[in-house]
């Protein structure tokens, strides 16, 4: 079993003249680049470099213009887009082809139809807000505009249905990997899939397989990853509040989402191609915070109460019932049993 993520194409291929600027500009944010230098590099005209330059003002991009200096994108602009993702992944940048939509009902949804029609291993997709986004067992995943990040990765993997969980699992240390390095934040594993700070929710994990009909064969997996970056306006609806949380108490700083994107999918191009040996296993036994814990494993609509024994090597979770019997958990929900003292 392998799962190797493929090369996309060398992005000025396809490029529109602004989206060139924009990368050239974002190669050397903060510091200026002059007109005529960018007309020469792209082998246009001054007038034409200027009109990029506009346009990209009216997308909401922060750049500034000095005589005898050109343009800057300044330190401060802080639009999310495939440059600003592909900039922030370095050597990185050539596995992936990244998108960005203003707003999607889902980025797993769009993705898996890009899928569909034959979207190459390594796609991903992002969206500014989702109206749909969807969690495990079909909730809702609340994505505001603006204040979070969404995104999809698409896969190739050869490997079958069950062996699709070490790509979860695989996900969830990408995140606190990426949520300590770039925003020193010290952040936890819930069994299987979600990503806590404290006793609340940050991150929630969701993947999803397409199957061919004919062999049965698992043909492609979506991994959709959500973050909540900065706090809602008006806070989280009232039935997510007990649960969840932002990474920030106020606005982040500037680039942090593309920063974060980048990191994940960078932490993620090291495990995929070696998931057979598992060699995040120990980090995620480590992050894992439900051992010691209290916990309701929820099935069929009732709930056993258990407490947590820890993760064994095929990532199932380990508990022991009340009555004393103890089960080695593949999937399902359990819910956290608030420690004394604690929310």
């Amino acid at each position: 079993m392998k799962v190797r993520i493929m090369a996309s194409k060398k992005r000025g291929e396809t490029m529109e003249l602004r989206e060139q600027v924009l990368a050239a500009l974002e190669a050397r944010k903060g510091d200026y680049i002059s007109g005529e230098e960018l007309a020469r590099a792209l082998y246009v005209s001054r007038n034409a470099v200027w009109k990029a330059i506009e346009a990209l003002r009216k997308d909401g991009h922060r750049i500034e213009a000095a005589t005898h200096r050109g343009y800057r994108l300044t330190p401060e602009s802080d639009v999310l887009t495939p440059q600003s993702v592909t900039v922030c992944l370095g050597g990185k940048a050539g596995l992936f082809t990244i998108h960005v939509e203003q707003a999607l009902p889902s980025t797993n949804t769009h993705l898996k139809a890009l899928a569909a029609e034959g979207a190459p291993e390594g796609t991903v997709v992002i969206a500014l807000e989702q109206t749909a986004g969807r969690g495990r067992m079909g909730r809702a995943f609340f994505s505001p505009r603006g204040k979070g990040v969404y995104f999809s990765l698409l896969l190739r993997p050869k490997m079958s249905a069950v062996d699709a969980t070490l790509v979860t699992t695989a996900a969830a240390v990408a995140v606190t990997d990426a949520l300590l390095d770039v925003c020193g934040i010290d952040a936890a594993i819930k069994w299987v899939n979600d990503v806590y700070v404290g006793e609340k929710k940050v991150c929630g994990i969701l993947t999803e397989g397409a199957f061919n009909v004919e062999t049965g064969a698992l043909e492609s997996v979506v991994l959709g990853i959500g973050i909540n970056v900065e706090p809602p306006p008006g806070g989280f609806p009232e039935e997510l509040r007990p649960i969840a949380a932002p990474l920030y108490d106020k606005a982040a700083p500037a680039g942090i989402k593309s920063r974060l994107i980048a990191a994940v999918l960078s932490r993620l191009s090291d495990i995929l191609p070696r998931l057979e040996e598992k060699p995040h296993l120990a980090e995620y036994k480590r992050r894992m915070f439900l051992t010691g814990r209290e916990v309701d494993v929820v099935s069929g609509g009732e709930a056993r109460r258990a407490g947590v024994l820890g993760v064994d090597d095929d990532f199932r979770l380990l508990v022991r019932y009340d009555n004393g019997e103890t089960d080695a958990l593949m999937s399902g929900e359990v819910r956290v049993v608030p420690e004394r003292g604690g929310a």
